[in-house]
């Protein structure tokens, strides 16, 4: 069996360095900050690119190349370049693509540090950006520009779980010779692949699903290889580099990926369905339920429905924040993608950087509770969540 033949499955587990003298099972860890070369000849060449190779950990490593490489199979892309986090993968997107005078189309809901991006770093250099309602085409075609030069957007969106359509959104950019860049953190290559739907680059913070594990911090961006060309130079003299330990876990987190996303998802449409019929609770979102108001499109464009899932007490801000004291099993962090289940209250941490306006207009309400619904029992976290919202509910 060919390498291009294997199931992806196979490929993220088998995809590896080549051992060492010692041969090795599991890769090894390329902890050095420098290269040697063969010769005069041999580091003219490499630093020409004439010859391929590694020079210096900045520009490349052993561990880096393996695990692009895993990410370019899962996402079906050319080629790809991993970064020291998620927000340095956006940033570098951004600042390696964007001159001044160029204007950005953005979804509306996108993560707090990437607002502040585009309202306070890139206007600075002249880089303007619009917001629109990922879900309005008519929206989108009159906010588009002249300058328009690249278009971000997330989707499902962070917290709320709303959806773009990328096959139209693709044809939309694609006819106007813009670059649609997705942030594809939430589904993971294994539930969704948007450069099949004609996103020309796809961002991920591996620090979430792709870890898994809570541990390291990291990005990674894939997709055109021109593009990707373009960036891997911008990266080369700004330095946003991804350790090689880093890279390391990450490639060894990918041969799980899609089991771990399996359960994430499973678990995720269990209790979203037993929110759905607690009195506490005033609506409920997840992409794969029936009552999400985009459920078809969900249904078309991912395989499952994510490890996400949005809901909002009954009482509001009080009770929310209520629920999320009385928590005895679920973690009270904002990271999410982990194997433990994450509850987190955005209003106050990961879009605290929004107005109330802006909030309201992603469908951030006070009393917003997002749930990273991780592999234990499913179980023993619905019993948790119930036993939260029975406290809350009740300390009035």
């Amino acid at each position: 069996m060919t390498d291009s033949e294997q199931k992806i499955e196979t490929a993220v587990i088998r995809t590896q360095t080549p051992a060492s003298p010692h041969r090795e099972h599991s890769s090894a860890i390329y902890m050095t900050s420098s290269f040697t070369f063969e010769d005069a000849e041999h580091a003219r060449a490499l630093f020409a690119r004439e010859a391929e190779g590694q020079i210096y950990t900045r520009y490349g490593n052993p561990n880096v190349d393996e695990f692009i490489e895993k990410m370019c199979q899962l996402e079906g892309a050319p080629a790809g370049i991993a970064l020291a986090s998620g927000m340095s993968a956006v940033f570098t997107a951004l600042a390696g693509l964007l001159n001044s005078g160029d204007h950005v189309l953005a979804s509306r809901a996108v993560f707090g540090s990437t607002h502040q991006i585009l309202t306070r770093i890139l206007p600075r250099w002249g880089i303007g950006h619009s917001y629109v309602d990922g879900m309005d085409a008519e929206g989108w075609a009159t906010a588009v520009r002249p300058t328009t030069r690249l278009c971000l957007v997330e989707t499902p969106s962070n917290p709320a779980l709303d959806l773009i359509d990328l096959a139209w959104l693709g044809e939309f950019c694609r006819a106007r010779d813009i670059i649609l860049l997705v942030d594809n953190v939430f589904a993971t290559p294994v539930l969704q692949r948007p450069l099949t739907f004609g996103a020309h680059l796809v961002m991920h913070s591996a620090t979430k699903y792709i870890d898994g594990q809570g541990r390291a911090i990291g990005g990674v961006l894939v997709g055109d290889r021109f593009l990707i060309d373009e960036l891997t130079g911008f990266i080369r003299h700004t330095g946003p580099s991804l350790s090689p330990f880093n890279a390391w876990l990450f490639s060894k987190s990918l041969e799980t990926l899609p089991l771990r996303m399996e359960r994430h998802c499973a678990n995720a449409l269990k209790l979203a369905e037993f929110l759905e019929g607690q009195p506490q609770v005033a609506w409920v979102k997840y992409p794969h339920l029936p009552s999400h108001p985009q459920y078809e499109l969900a249904k078309r464009q991912m395989k499952a429905g994510g490890g996400m899932v949005t809901f909002a007490v009954q009482g509001g801000l009080a009770q929310g924040r209520r629920f999320l004291d009385a928590l005895q099993l679920c973690s009270l962090t904002a990271n999410l993608g982990d194997t433990r289940t994450i509850a987190t209250h955005p209003a106050s941490t990961t879009h605290s950087s929004l107005t109330e306006e802006e909030r309201q207009a992603v469908g951030i309400s006070p009393g917003l509770i997002r749930i990273s619904v991780g592999l234990e029992a499913v179980e023993d976290v619905m019993a948790d969540v119930a036993q939260a919202l029975a406290q809350s509910a009740d300390d009035r």
